[in-house]
């Protein structure tokens, strides 16, 4: 094992683009033209639609990688800003795809001079940071694959991970998960390469490959096609050990390349704004991973902060302006609850409440009028709208730093209301769905066409259907090859979803169609429950394995209740429970900033988490939210009886993923008692 150090920082060579080969890759398009929208193709089965496609708007490359990315911009358009990193006194310095492309191959050299060979695997465990990304690059140059780690993974997941890949060498943000990984490095054979970002790590590795010739990251990179493993990406294991899916470049490149093309508002600003997005999500996570390579593909201003806590993030958000931005509905239910709460502390709640009526009717109006369905927002509408825009919609806006026009929404439905007013405020919200054994998106909202509460169409170049027990099947250039398997040092192909029960279909008879369906593609069983509507709209209702079957046989998903409880301000987290059981419960946690607001205007700023979780006044209010998230089912579906926990379902306690996703069954190991209690009679 080579001794683990870190080095005195130097100086990053400089590149000439005139030296690497122009488009190994086949260019994005960068035209200011409209998105294309293609009409999914739909197999209606006994009057239901079952499955939708739509043909790839790019035809996947036959050659290169996303090593090639950053030299291919730096030969097309040296000049042209395509990062932005944030300095000590909080201002933003461009940087352009020619230095971004000497800096990737500086760092890529000193992976090879450090003896790191073709197919070496190489973890990341760091936050949202533009060395992030930098290395991601510089290793893929260096025909390696990477691993990330979330940063804030245990001590186990951290070992299980770099044992299970093989990894020969992490990189890390700072001195704790140094720490973390030299604690375990006795029980990491073969693991011999330890580099800290906050100490030098990239300015080490620079000075490290100053006797490495240019031609042998070149070399590396000719070698490396679309076929070849890009990075093993870990699941949250919401349900048990995690599993890591092979993404190869092809995956990423398909799923980058027809999602350029979609969103066009978003890659193709057509304004004199240029576009550019502020990335906060964790790129251990696939959904941050795949908009940080596209933005780069693209040469979208892409720039990068670590914390996700409000504070911070406001201030950069407002600092880096972005044109659009990457959430998760938690983010956006938060924006909304702060803006609602500040109305309300300075009296102005009935006001606030108006807007946002006014700012959902818009949003539905606007969405007939695409649709060809409404004549769209009549003039008192507009009118109204105009008199908010100031007074509300904004703030919301400036919330998000001021620029931003567009969001692409992710990890969990948002569900038709939020969709609604965001869209009244002038924020046009892009849902998603997808998975990591997709490269994130498979689904998302088409331009121009919304369908508000849906996750959309399919994204270009994929197909969806729906199994005979209502799982949701996706296949697609960008579906992964299989499971990490350590034995093997290769994927372990997946089970292929269940055949349909309805006979073939001919092929549509177009061009484009015929030679997309003569790709041999397997479907992947997502285990999620969904369906179509007549227009080939997808809706997730649930996990398969989180159906709940009560004593008497009712089948509940429990997703639609938990989303809606959660817009409420005071719910942070919650889960349904109830399967085999004589009705349907939930365990509610509260919001702290929604708590601190409504402790304030009721004044229990004294009354401790235990105390409030018994108050009378406070239960009405969450009575309120139950009540109001009923509404969705029916009574046999209906929450019938509910407890306020004085804790909060975090990471750190076990109770969620790194992605903020709820681990079911550690919840209801570690809440039996609470559980038990509200099947009492």
């Amino acid at each position: 094992m080579e001794p683990l150090s870190i080095r005195r920082p130097a100086a990053v060579p400089h590149l000439d683009p005139g030296r690497e080969k122009r488009s190994r890759l086949v260019s994005v398009q960068r035209s200011p033209a409209q998105p294309v929208l293609v009409e999914p193709r739909k197999i209606v089965v006994d009057g239901s639609v079952r499955e939708v496609s739509v043909p790839p708007l790019v035809p996947p490359p036959e050659r290169g990688s996303l090593a090639d990315i950053p030299f291919d911009n730096a030969a097309e358009a040296p000049g042209d800003v395509v990062l932005s990193r944030k300095q000590r006194n909080g201002s933003w310095r461009d940087v352009t795809a020619a230095e971004f492309a000497a800096e990737v191959l500086a760092t890529a050299k000193g992976l090879i001079a450090h003896g790191l060979r073709p197919g070496d695997r190489l973890a990341i465990m760091a936050r949202t940071t533009y060395e992030w990304t930098l290395l991601d690059f510089a290793a893929w140059a260096a025909g390696l694959i990477t691993v990330p780690i979330y940063p804030t993974s245990s001590a186990e997941q951290t070992r299980w991970i770099i044992r299970d890949t093989g990894a020969v060498g992490c990189a890390v943000e700072g001195v704790d998960e140094a720490l973390l990984i030299d604690a375990q490095l006795d029980r990491l054979p073969g693991f011999a390469h330890l580099w800290q970002f906050d100490a030098g790590a990239i300015e080490e590795l620079a000075e490290a490959g100053r006797g490495v010739a240019d031609s042998e990251v070149e070399a590396r990179r000719a070698a490396l096609s679309p076929g070849s493993v890009a990075t093993l990406i870990y699941t949250s294991g919401t349900t048990g050990r995690p599993k890591g899916c092979v993404l190869s470049h092809g995956n990423f490149l398909a799923e980058v390349d027809n999602a350029i093309e979609l969103l066009h508002p978003c890659f193709k600003s057509v304004s004199t704004e240029p576009a550019s997005t502020l990335l906060y999500l964790p790129l251990s996570h696939v959904f941050g991973r795949m908009v940080a390579i596209g933005c780069l593909r693209a040469r979208v201003r892409l720039g990068h902060t670590p914390s996700i806590k409000t504070e911070p993030l406001l201030a950069d958000l407002a600092a880096f302006q972005p044109t659009f931005i990457l959430v998760v509905p938690y983010v956006l239910e938060k924006v909304y609850n702060t803006a609602r709460a500040t109305a309300e502390r300075m009296g102005r709640a009935p006001s606030f409440d108006r807007a946002a009526k006014i700012a959902q009717r818009w949003g539905e109006a606007h969405e007939a009028e695409e649709h060809g369905t409404g004549p769209g927002p009549g003039v008192a509408l507009r009118t109204a709208r105009a008199l908010y825009d100031p007074l509300v919609y904004r703030r919301i806006r400036a919330a998000l730093g001021g620029k931003v026009k567009y969001a692409i929404c992710g990890g969990s439905p948002l569900g038709h209301r939020l969709a609604a007013f965001y869209a009244g405020a002038g924020i046009e919200i892009f849902e998603g769905y997808g998975l990591t054994e997709s490269t994130a998106a498979a689904t998302v909202t088409p331009p121009l066409k919304p369908r508000l509460g849906t996750v959309g169409w399919p994204l270009p170049g994929t197909g969806i259907r729906i199994a005979d027990d209502g799982e949701v099947l996706v296949r697609g250039g960008q579906v992964f090859s299989g499971y990490w398997d350590s034995a093997l040092g290769g994927a372990v192909p997946f089970t292929v979803g269940p055949p349909p029960s309805w006979p073939s279909i001919g092929e549509d008879g177009s061009a484009t169609g015929e030679a997309w369906e003569k790709i041999p593609q397997k479907w992947f069983a997502t285990g999620d429950i969904g369906a179509l509507d007549a227009d080939g709209y997808l809706t997730i209702t649930g996990r398969k394995k989180e159906i709940i079957v009560t004593a008497s046989g009712k089948n509940t998903a429990p997703a639609p209740l938990e989303d809606r409880l959660r817009a409420h301000s005071l719910v942070g987290q919650c889960i349904v429970i109830g399967d085999n059981r004589p009705y349907i419960i939930a365990l509610i946690t509260l919001d702290p900033d929604g708590l601190k607001h409504w402790q304030i205007i009721h004044r229990r700023e004294l009354l401790s988490r235990e105390e409030l979780a018994f108050d009378a006044e406070l239960c009405k209010e969450v009575q309120r939210a139950v009540t109001d998230a009923n509404a969705l089912v029916s009574r046999a579906e209906s929450i019938r009886r509910f407890s306020i926990l004085p804790v909060e379902f975090t990471e750190a306690s076990g109770h969620l993923t790194p992605s903020m996703k709820i681990k079911r069954e550690a919840i209801m190991r570690d809440f039996e008692k609470e559980i038990e209690a509200l099947y009492e009679p």
